[in-house]
């Protein structure tokens, strides 16, 4: 461990994974915070700091099984013409879950249907899909975290890190989701992309995520104007009338 702390290339090795993970745990954060929208705040701050804590131990706990997780990427049976492994199965599930919850939510959002269950009934199947979506990031994120450090206390150093940046990030942006409703159908749409991408490299057809990410920060730049010149409007029709 102290031979570590004086490596540069441990250093180096850290500081790339932690970015790495940081820009792999953005799309956790958007399904997170889209999910804790529909609760009171209190409600919203516990289900967030749950789900993130749970991410945090299931990719420590998954750094731990590095074998049988490297044993999740070999094949366990031939479909179209190539071999499907575990991995690929998580992530083609988890991709539909997406796709299937971005709908879903997106219908829920045009037509107000009922008046759904009670607030404690919704925090807990929120905390629970929280935890099912966490796994299969968690899946891929440390898949990818092996191919760049062999380090375990490297990983495990970048995974913490991470997982305090996406705390701290998840309350603005859940709160800005929270005050600008006309968001949440942005980051609906963001899910869609996601739940595509991974149902993709499911199938073996890798999509850049750098074409995913600058979609989604063109798409946020432009939302913004527009939530800064409504706020302007607004501004300009309360002024004539205090006075």
């Amino acid at each position: 461990m102290t031979e570590l702390l004086s490596d540069p290339q441990a250093w180096a090795a850290l500081v790339t994974l932690t970015a790495m993970e940081v820009i792999l745990g953005i799309d956790n954060i958007v399904f997170i915070s889209v999910l804790v929208s529909k609760l009171p705040v209190a409600e919203a701050k516990r289900a967030r700091s749950i789900g993130l804590l749970l991410a945090l131990v299931f990719r420590i706990i998954l750094l731990f099984c590095l074998s049988w997780l490297i044993g999740l990427t070999a094949p366990v049976f031939a479909a179209f013409g190539r071999g499907i492994s575990w991995r690929d199965i998580i992530l083609m599930t988890g991709g539909l879950f997406l796709l299937f919850k971005a709908t879903h939510e997106i219908h829920n959002e045009f037509e107000h249907e009922g008046v759904g269950p009670p607030t404690a009934q919704i925090g807990a199947a929120v905390i629970v899909q929280v935890c099912l979506i966490d796994i299969v990031f968690s899946v891929d994120s440390i898949i990818t975290a092996i191919g760049m450090a062999q380090q375990l206390p490297v990983m495990i150093a970048a995974v913490v890190i991470s997982m305090i940046f996406m705390y701290l990030a998840s309350g603005p942006i859940g709160g800005f989701i929270h005050r600008h409703p006309t968001t949440k159908m942005l980051a609906l749409a963001f899910l869609i992309l996601i739940g595509v991408s991974l149902v993709a490299d499911g199938a073996g057809m890798h999509i850049p995520r750098g074409y995913i990410y600058f979609a989604m920060a063109f798409a946020a730049g432009v939302e913004t104007i527009n939530v800064l010149a409504k706020q302007r409007r607004t501004k300009m029709k309360a002024g004539p009338q205090a006075h």
